[in-house]
């Protein structure tokens, strides 16, 4: 861990959230986005015959799913320091600069960089669970840390 990182948190007594609790976190935030994509195209959905309908359809809106993450990321971190996932699982986002909420273009950053990681694979978040300050290529990007709350 980088030993600026290590003294602020030592010395604020702030503890970097388990992989476990941002990951259940992920989950929640994942399923909440579906479910508001199902609702939103649930007539679509219903007229849709066969399962290819189905699997073109959700192509279909994928630009506009990826904007609705990022809105969505970007909007709860910058206001509450955490998306309603996070909230659950009691862990927030602080900016390692001022431990505190991230500003509005770290939130946007990191919310963008959040989906990149996710197109590709996911490698940011897999790079965040051998990290040993747990920081994703979207908490670089933003200069965040994922603490317990």
């Amino acid at each position: 861990m980088n030993d600026e990182i290590e003294t602020i948190l030592h010395r604020e007594d702030i503890t970097l959230a388990p992989i476990r609790k941002r990951s259940l976190a992920f989950f929640i935030d994942e399923i909440l986005l579906s479910f508001l994509l199902i609702f939103a195209l649930w007539d679509s959905f219903t007229s849709a015959q066969t399962m290819e309908e189905v699997i073109s359809l959700t192509n279909s809106f994928v630009l506009e799913y990826m904007a609705i993450k990022i809105i969505y990321q970007a909007f709860f971190i910058m206001q509450y320091g955490a998306s309603l996932g996070k909230l659950a699982m009691k862990i927030r986002v602080i900016e390692v600069k001022t431990l505190q909420n991230p500003n509005v273009l770290s939130s946007l950053n990191r919310a963008i960089f959040r989906v990149i990681s996710e197109m590709f694979f996911y490698l940011g978040f897999l790079w965040g669970m051998m990290d040993p300050s747990r920081q994703t290529w979207h908490d670089k990007t933003a200069k965040t840390l994922v603490v317990n709350a």
